[in-house]
């Protein structure tokens, strides 16, 4: 199975100014976040970004929130816990047509294609990027984490968030994988974008 851009949605979570300069190996985990945004946008991927507390541990790196379409303030450690479930599920469409002139059964109903496909990376591992991807496999979204833009402040439990999240389902990617998926080929229209920006 592979991944689909027009299946896809792409969760960022808690890259915070206040908490990065703790995270093992921040910096190429921040790098590798801007990537996938920024790779997103190559394919019309939409990027919801999420932030832990900001008003203690501040906003989201400026790269990065930038990349996002919208960003959720949350207390709870799960982003689902507080909304983003209902960001990421397509938005109901009412029927079209006068009501009064046909029946319900014949009027035809607009469907919303279906994100179901979130791909998600962040800090920390073990905690608030664990419970949201946890959560939204519950909720029936196919969850992707992208490891190599994801950590936390020890390497262990950035290692034993992976472990479990696979026994739960998830599948684990890189974010070339992602980037290289997202395309299919080398014809895409946006392969030298990608090239580059992986380089």
């Amino acid at each position: 199975m592979l991944l689909d851009a027009s299946q896809s949605q792409l969760v960022l979570v808690d890259y915070q100014a206040r908490l990065m300069p703790a995270i093992f190996e921040a910096d190429a985990v921040a790098k590798n976040a801007v990537r996938l945004g920024k790779l997103a946008q190559l394919v019309d991927v939409p990027v919801f970004g999420t932030e832990q507390n900001p008003s203690k541990l501040g906003e989201n790196l400026p790269d990065i929130r930038a990349l996002c379409q919208r960003t959720l303030a949350k207390m709870h450690f799960s982003g689902a816990e507080e909304g983003l479930g209902e960001w990421l599920r397509a938005p109901a469409k009412a029927p079209q047509g006068n009501a009064r002139s046909l029946p319900k059964h014949l009027q035809k109903q607009q469907t919303v294609e279906e994100r179901n496909t979130i791909v998600i990376a962040g800090c920390e591992a073990h905690v608030c990027l664990l419970q949201t991807a946890l959560d939204l496999l519950e909720d029936e979204f196919e969850v992707w984490v992208v490891t190599d833009a994801c950590s936390s402040r020890t390497e262990r439990n950035r290692d034993a968030a992976f472990d479990r999240l696979a026994g739960a389902g998830a599948e684990l990617v890189t974010t070339e994988m992602v980037g290289f998926e997202w395309v299919r080929t080398a014809e895409h229209p946006r392969f030298k974008d990608l090239q580059a920006l992986i380089r």
